[in-house]
């Protein structure tokens, strides 16, 4: 009895783990169709995602051989593409490091194309306080790069730095998304006396143009006489003054830094000027040009580009202005500007373009851009393991946030002349918010009082993002 009794005993806790092992095996079977069923819906969202952007590379290809002028685009899969010029396109820009003319095919990331410029709706392209407090060394680090000869690699002396960019440093953003409805973005090719395309580019919320570009009657009728914003390299920069004569509310924006000398004669001009905030692109037509569309399609909804060489034929850079010189290389220039273009980023105005009548609807339509879009920045968060649901603010490295008691100072110093103190300059950053156009506004409160900025560098990752109070003005 005792060993019958014993056994007994000894044979109780296997109920327990039977039922343990049931209850692992069920969790394991419900494991592996959680699994199955997630991994089967994530590849069903990679194939729709992938079936979109397949039929968008269609319809950009399309638009590329309606609206190329002999380029023909070739898709590889539903994010590259490679877009090639016939063959025989005369090279004649050489490259001394390579020792190679300009290839006739280039390469293109249609998908990273849609993220970049996309974010550019959203962005502020010059640089304010607000970024500077914001981004990590900010002051200590970034500013130094914006000053020439400083005499340091970094602001040891922040007060010193602030001396140097206090004159072109508004407090936040005096430009918005969405603020104007269309903008004309004039370059300097000689290709513009070719054509009449002043009143035209008059027509325009805002035209931007480029550099040392004349605008007086002799040129008019080919370049219009408008003048709202200008965006200048460093060289330019040193012939401010005359550049700016004949128009007191001309935007004057540096590209790159900032000179004593500079703020010399910013102390006795009327005009508004501040220093460009952007990214250097990858594979995009080098160049101010390119820089002016980026400011451009941070304030503008629509954005026309005049006076770029994208005709055929052209076999040097050259100006309407002066003597042809050296300048890009054409052929890059003219496929990305095409590219842009079929993805609905810019709208491209030539001479050979003006000879017939201007079709936009081989353009892909604001929705289908936007589904591929979507699926573009679906796809991408996908493959980094990034929440969906982020909005704008996914690729918000950095955050800051604005003092709702303090708007921060007006760009500006103590020692400027009497003519900038009694000018206007600073009409754009006490703009009061509701004077804003509506879709500004709009944009502003869907954007909850967000600013976003570009880190420098090309990453599409890296943004620095700064939040305004929405009951302030913006």
């Amino acid at each position: 009895m005792r060993l019958i009794k014993a056994s007994h005993t000894n044979r109780q806790p296997t109920v327990p783990i039977l039922v343990c092992a049931a209850v692992f095996f069920s969790l394991l079977v419900l494991a592996i169709q959680t699994s199955f069923f997630t991994g089967d819906r994530k590849h069903d969202l990679f194939r729709e995602e992938v079936r979109i952007l397949t039929d968008f590379q269609s319809s950009v290809q399309q638009c590329v051989a309606n609206r190329g002028l002999g380029l023909t685009a070739h898709i590889l899969d539903h994010c590259k593409l490679v877009l090639k010029f016939p063959k025989g396109t005369n090279s004649t820009w050489y490259n001394e490091q390579f020792k190679i003319y300009e290839p006739l095919e280039y390469h293109y990331d249609v998908c990273e194309a849609l993220l970049l410029w996309e974010q550019y709706r959203n962005m502020t392209t010059v640089l304010t306080r607000e970024y500077l407090d914001a981004r990590p060394d900010g002051w200590l680090e970034y500013a130094a790069k914006r000053i020439a000869q400083l005499g340091a690699d970094k602001c040891y002396n922040r007060s010193l730095c602030e001396e140097h960019l206090n004159l072109i440093l508004p407090a936040k953003p005096p430009f918005h998304p969405r603020q104007f409805r269309t903008c004309a973005v004039v370059g300097n090719s000689g290709d513009l006396l070719k054509t009449d395309f002043g009143e035209e580019i008059d027509r325009h919320d805002a035209v931007i143009r480029d550099n040392e570009a004349p605008v007086y009657e002799k040129y008019a009728k080919y370049v219009g006489l408008k003048r709202d914003f200008r965006l200048v390299v460093r060289g330019a920069a040193r012939n401010m003054v005359p550049i700016l004569k004949g128009s007191d509310d001309e935007v004057l924006i540096i590209k790159s830094v900032t000179h004593r000398d500079f703020n010399a004669m910013i102390k006795n001009v009327p005009n508004p000027v501040y220093l460009f905030q952007g990214i250097v692109l990858r594979r995009g037509a080098k160049g101010t040009g390119m820089k002016s569309i980026e400011l451009a399609l941070s304030m503008c909804d629509i954005v026309d580009i005049y006076g770029f060489t994208v005709d055929p034929g052209y076999t040097e850079w050259t100006r309407y202005f002066s003597t042809p010189r050296k300048g890009h290389n054409p052929l890059q220039g003219r496929a990305y500007y095409q590219l842009l273009e079929c993805l609905g980023v810019i709208r491209i105005h030539s001479p050979m373009r003006a000879k017939r009548k201007q079709d936009w609807s081989d353009i892909p339509s604001k929705e289908t851009i936007r589904r591929a879009h979507a699926a573009a920045l679906r796809l991408k968060r996908s493959q980094v393991g990034q929440a969906d649901g982020l909005g704008p603010f996914g690729s918000c490295k950095v955050w800051g946030n604005v003092d709702p008691g303090n708007s921060g100072p007006i760009s500006g110093s103590a020692d400027m002349s009497d003519i900038r103190k009694n000018s206007n300059y600073s009409k754009w950053e006490v703009l009061p918010f509701e004077n804003l156009r509506k879709e500004a506004q709009e944009h502003f409160i869907q954007m909850d009082g967000v600013s976003l900025y570009k880190m420098d560098g090309n990453k599409l990752d890296d943004l620095v993002c700064v939040r305004h109070p929405l009951k302030s003005k913006a």
